[in-house]
């Protein structure tokens, strides 16, 4: 189960956020989202846990929970819905311009 992991302190490290949910059982990966301009966290990320009931108990035990110094959210984590509009600034010929 993938599960999201919000609110987390800035200065978390994908070590230590693993060894949270190590806790619970065996943690297949754990990532923490970085700014890719700035190269700074974004305050959230992902636990792996194959085995569906520990990461329930995890999940349960751990939200709303303290961890360095912030109060984590902590919940199943959903796939992006498509939007549908994923680009910008392309062409459309469908356009009407006035032409002097």
């Amino acid at each position: 189960m993938n599960i999201f992991v919000t609110k987390l302190n800035y200065g978390t490290s994908e070590v230590s956020l693993r060894e949270l949910f190590e806790n619970y059982g065996e943690v297949s990966s754990a990532k923490i989202i970085m700014d890719r301009e700035t190269g700074r966290s974004k305050g959230y990320g992902f636990v792996e846990i194959d085995d569906d009931s520990v990461a329930k108990q995890a999940i349960d035990e751990l939200n709303e929970t303290e961890f360095e110094g912030n109060t984590i959210i902590v919940k199943e984590a959903r796939p992006r819905e498509n939007s549908g509009n994923r680009g910008g600034g392309g062409y459309n010929s469908n356009r009407n311009f006035n032409r002097y």
